[in-house]
């Protein structure tokens, strides 16, 4: 019998999958082809045009005419990877004749193209900061102040985030008010919040006024101009350490603190009208004298110029603060919780900022009892970071200073607590030597012990520490570097003084001249000059000797922590002055000594003995001068807090 045939039944779906799998390799064989020749393509362009990157990016304005005059379709097309033009290219390299020129060639529709990144010329111009290079561009196209990047954000502000300001100038006065509204963007925010980091308060101002609402809004990075503010002590007299002369001419200098708008070059209201017949003719031709006047003065006097401008900063950083703080305060309580105002506050106390804190006080004088995460009020935290000033103002509290005096944080640090904590380093730093650093922790120490309720002198803390207990855990190591820096500086200055001690114990018996054989009287007794080197010498050994015992008593000392309060300050004082003076009798004697031997001789030496003997006591005055001064200022002057006296009530003014 036979046996059947195997079966041949098709089977469709194995058909339809094969099928479809080859359909597939066959779709992705043409991909991977198209992409090849496009590669290829894109390769081709690049190496055809790589003679005009070469020329654009070395500043061959020559060359890049040339290739354009051949390849008039190279002016918009993609010379790198990342999309840039032409334009792009000469941008970034900062050509400016290069720039001009291309300027020139492309329609002002295409000065808009952007490349991978989302970039224009002029925001590529913005991040460079030349501003000669922007007035190209925006002269041929407005429009390009309004295109954003990929990140939203126009050429101003991307010019005051790299900090241009001349350039943040141009574009500011140019650029279309509406576009830094609040309502439409961050810009605005963002605008303000770098030009205060970039003290560019005039600009700052200028846009707040504008727009009020800038006075709450926040920027890409959460920060309020308020916050930014407050952490910008160099934009305030308390912030600035001027010399004493400085100090003086700061006081003298007349600021003529126009409005904002004068301040800005250009037409603020109207920035994108072109036409200067609707500008005040007027006023600028007078801000023009105004400039050439200062920029002149700045070349022949420019320290006073500096201070000028110093002082015009601070002054409509100022106004800044006011017109923030004004416009807050018609909000109510839960706008000011929203801006973040007492965390604002608590950051302008760690900087020391005490025309903020003054300010704010004038506008929200409840806010002395607002409270950061440790329950310190800012008289408590000021304390703590020893801000002497804005401690000061405690003084002008009245009756509310008694309460002020008597919180406590969550340990449970009442605010003696706060001055018996060693200082930060910061402040500490502020003051030269580890003496003078434990002498100043004694100041803050008395002062804060003399305006609390006895009884909170022995308070104890969560770790069971009276105030004075706490002071001498913390100090501890300051008062061993305060001991080895004043036995240090005693020990040498002991060296000078024994030396010159012993040199003017000699001089007394070698007097120049000699003595008379007969009758052993010196032999110029009877000249004036020699009673000058009889008087010079004779201080000398006794103002060297004051010295020498003084810096023994320093050597002796027990160092105890309240010895650093006068003691030992007035033990340094008293030893570096002597010491000073007999090394200024010493040179006396000496030069006076040379007077008299060579005066029958040669005369005219006199002048340069004397201008010779005075530069070793030129030198100790360069160099230990300051510090004795220093330590006298810190030992015996006004002291650093304020007294009543010395302050105005808030409000009154």
């Amino acid at each position: 019998m036979l046996e059947p045939a195997p079966s041949t039944t098709f089977d469709l779906e194995k058909f339809l999958e094969d099928r479809q799998k080859e359909e597939q390799q066959r779709s992705g064989s043409e991909e991977s082809s198209r992409e090849t020749q496009a590669s290829d393509v894109k390769d081709t362009e690049y190496i055809q045009y790589l003679p005009l990157y070469r020329a654009i990016d070395s500043g061959d304005l020559e060359g890049t005419k040339d290739f354009l005059e051949d390849h008039p379709e190279a002016l918009n097309a993609s010379l790198s990877a990342d999309g840039d033009t032409a334009l792009h290219i000469a941008v970034l390299a900062g050509r400016v004749k290069v720039v001009e020129e291309l300027v020139k060639r492309i329609e002002g529709k295409d000065l808009a193209i952007k490349n991978k990144a989302g970039a224009t010329a002029l925001n590529f111009a913005a991040t460079g900061g030349i501003t000669k290079i922007a007035e190209y561009l925006v002269t041929k196209n407005p429009e390009l102040l309004s295109i954003t990047n990929q990140f939203g954000i126009i050429p101003v502000v991307v010019a005051s985030l790299y900090g241009h300001k001349e350039m943040v100038r141009y574009l500011y006065s140019e650029t279309p008010l509406e576009e830094l509204d609040p309502g439409r963007s961050r810009n605005g925010a963002m605008l303000l919040t770098t030009c205060i980091i970039d003290e560019l308060y005039d600009i700052a101002l200028d846009l707040l006024q504008k727009y009020k609402e800038l006075a709450f809004a926040k920027d890409n990075d959460g920060d309020t101009a308020l916050g930014v503010l407050a952490q910008k002590p160099s934009a305030f007299p308390s912030g600035t350490t001027l010399a004493l002369w400085q100090q003086w001419v700061y006081s003298c200098t007349y600021v003529h603190h126009p409005c904002a708008t004068e301040i800005i070059h250009g037409d603020i209201e109207r920035p994108h009208v072109g036409p200067s017949e609707h500008r005040n003719v007027i006023t600028r031709a007078l801000n023009k004298v105004v400039n050439m006047v200062r920029k002149s003065l700045k070349l022949f006097v420019p320290a006073i110029m500096d201070i000028y401008e110093l002082k015009l900063t601070h002054l409509q950083a100022q106004q800044l603060l006011t017109c923030i703080c004004q416009e807050i305060s018609t909000r109510g309580e839960s706008q000011m919780e929203e801006v973040g105002v007492k965390k604002v506050v608590f950051k302008a106390v760690k900087h020391g900022i005490v025309e903020f804190i003054t300010e704010i006080m004038k506008h929200y004088p409840d806010i002395i009892w607002c409270y950061d995460e440790q329950d310190r009020h800012i008289f408590l935290y000021a304390t703590h970071e020893r801000q002497e000033k804005i401690f000061g103002l405690i003084y002008t509290m009245g009756a509310k200073k008694n309460s002020i005096a008597t919180y406590w944080d969550k340990q449970h640090n009442n605010i003696l607590h706060q001055a018996a904590y060693l200082a930060p380093h910061s402040q500490l730093d502020r003051v030269s030597g580890a003496a003078l650093q434990m002498q100043r922790e004694l100041q803050w120490f008395k002062e804060v012990e003399s305006i609390v309720q006895p009884k909170y002198k022995e308070m104890v803390n969560i770790q069971g520490k009276t105030p004075r207990a706490l002071f001498t855990e913390q100090h501890r190591a300051l008062v061993e570097r305060g001991e080895d820096w004043m036995k240090m500086t005693a020990e040498s200055c002991t060296v000078v003084a024994a030396l010159i001690v012993t040199i003017m114990f000699s001089v007394a018996f070698t007097v120049p001249g000699g003595y008379s054989e007969t009758t052993g009287i010196p032999l110029y007794l009877d000249r004036n000059s020699f009673m000058v080197f009889i008087v010079s010498d004779a201080m000398s050994l006794f103002s060297s000797c004051t010295s020498l015992l003084m810096f023994l008593g320093i050597l002796t000392s027990r160092y105890r922590e309240e010895d650093f309060l006068k003691s030992l300050p007035t033990k340094l004082i008293i030893g570096l002055s002597s010491l000073f003076f007999s090394m200024a009798t010493m040179m006396v004697t000496f030069g006076i000594t040379l007077v008299i031997l060579l005066k029958e001789r040669i005369s005219w030496v006199s002048f340069p003995i004397i201008l010779l003997a005075s530069l070793p006591v030129t030198l100790f005055a360069l160099l230990q001068f300051p510090l004795l001064v220093e330590i006298f200022y810190s030992t015996y002057g006004p002291g650093i807090f304020h007294k009543p006296k010395k302050w105005r009530l808030i409000g009154t003014e």
